[in-house]
């Protein structure tokens, strides 16, 4: 396996991990540090996600990762998911939802606009960063296209980085010369 391929498989597996520590301190409300290690080692197991060697280990950066960023913090002798970490939870568990591809196109494209200020460049940014990780393509300046229900994602988006207005979402249901991009996305003609 080559370098590029170990670097992201790693990154997907922080990824999961990040998500399965949020989700498991969102879900038993206040977690005793001790209490947090069983529940997620016993999850990752499961997903097959870390050698077992190096799990607590793991788990314990993964943790304190966390909570520099402001996603978990200690209250009252354990943990507890912060507001911040409860939008990456419902961004993580949207992008996953918008992952999944419906058996059958709608016929319609989604197309996403953005103008936002150059002032704000590290938040158009990470707009960009996350279109291109669900998959959306990008058409011209900040107009992407997707051919799946996301309005879940863009909403949440639109919330967490305060951009409501600077975003607009459209649904289309023509779109001129859209067969490389049928072709893209591996759809068959309406």
């Amino acid at each position: 396996m080559g370098k590029y391929e170990t670097e992201s498989r790693n990154k997907r597996r922080y990824k999961d991990l990040r998500k399965l520590i949020l989700k498991t301190v969102a879900t038993t409300g206040l977690v005793g540090v001790s209490f947090l290690a069983p529940n997620v080692i016993g999850a990752m197991g499961r997903m097959g996600m870390i050698p077992s060697k190096r799990q607590k280990d793991t788990i314990r950066v993964s943790r304190e990762r966390l909570i520099k960023k402001g996603m978990l913090k200690y209250s009252r002798g354990g943990l507890c998911i912060t507001k911040k970490g409860e939008i990456a939870l419902q961004m993580a568990e949207v992008s996953d939802h918008v992952t999944r591809k419906p058996k059958r196109w709608d016929g319609r494209w989604r197309v996403l606009m953005f103008d936002i200020p150059e002032k704000k460049k590290n938040i158009r940014e990470r707009v960009r960063q996350k279109l291109r990780s669900v998959g959306f393509v990008y058409l011209q300046d900040s107009v992407w296209l997707y051919p799946y229900d996301c309005e879940d994602l863009i909403t949440l988006l639109k919330s967490e980085l305060h951009i409501g207005k600077e975003m607009l979402y459209m649904i289309v249901d023509f779109l001129e010369y859209d067969a490389q991009y049928r072709k893209h996305f591996g759809l068959s003609k309406k």
